[in-house]
């Protein structure tokens, strides 16, 4: 198996765990918790900032302090949006479910920014579609680079069955601005049916010899998640099988600079 490809764990608690020493980088951390009612999370974000995002299901949630209230609705990722919650460093959180949940802990390094804990709640969240043909996908931004973070970028992305997605094939692997940033990610797979599957290949540029320093595909299942410490990372969607991922970006600038591989350019004027 790819060591780019985590396989959530079976049942409750936290089932999936990646950490910056973990991955092999320095920036994006990713935890999921899949809580019964009544069960709960938490944690202390130290020097790192959090959001929260309620993939599936509703708890009551409270950070830094204050009581957030019961948060969450929908019982599908791919039934509208989610409700979050952003966590500023040096803050406790916890939440505790009130139905099945599936709650989803980005983490990046948080800058001293003196952020407060905020609600992002469906109402806030700007949705756009990208692509056209089998290259359409639904992308709900959560904490786009518009609004306040220190480090973390997160964004849900919808792929209908027989489609494409973070394609083109493009990467963020250059500190390089204003042509390209560095940026690690997660990808959180879901599928809908959850017995489909769906791929992803993660690969460099190849060299005048035609090797690739990286390059890998993989089968991803439902609750997969896949680390892209560099490259190009396109994803296809089964025929019958829609495809949600729930992406964690961060690195040393909070922006989201791409390059498209250029071989694969032609695309995006087709």
């Amino acid at each position: 198996m790819s060591k780019l490809l985590v396989k959530a764990d079976k049942g409750h608690g936290r089932v999936a765990h990646v950490t910056p020493k973990g991955a092999g980088w320095t920036y994006v951390g990713f935890d999921l918790y899949r809580l019964r009612p009544g069960e709960s999370a938490s944690g202390k974000t130290e020097d790192r900032e959090v959001c929260l995002v309620f993939v599936t299901g509703k708890g009551t949630a409270q950070a830094g302090g204050k009581h957030l209230g019961l948060l969450g609705g929908r019982m599908s990722p791919f039934d509208g949006k989610p409700w979050s919650v952003y966590v500023p460093e040096r803050a406790d959180w916890s939440v505790t479910a009130d139905t099945d949940l599936e709650l989803a802990v980005c983490s990046a390094p948080g800058l001293g920014g003196g952020l407060p804990v905020r609600v992002i709640g469906p109402d806030d969240l700007g949705q756009e579609v990208r692509g056209k043909g089998t290259n359409t996908r639904y992308v709900t931004n959560i904490l786009p680079e518009g609004k306040p973070a220190d480090s973390l970028l997160v964004v849900e992305v919808i792929t209908p069955g027989g489609h494409t997605s973070s394609y083109p094939p493009h990467k963020h692997d250059q500190d390089n601005l204003p042509a390209e940033s560095y940026l690690e990610e997660t990808y959180y797979h879901r599928l809908n049916p959850p017995q489909g599957f769906a791929f992803q290949r993660v690969y460099t540029d190849a060299d005048k010899d035609g090797h690739r320093a990286l390059d890998e595909a993989m089968a991803i299942e439902d609750g997969d998640v896949v680390l892209v410490p560099r490259g190009y990372h396109p994803c296809a969607a089964c025929h019958g099988y829609d495809l949600y991922y729930l992406n964690v970006m961060a690195g040393p600038k909070r922006t989201w600079k791409f390059h498209n591989a250029p071989e694969h350019e032609w695309l995006m004027k087709a």
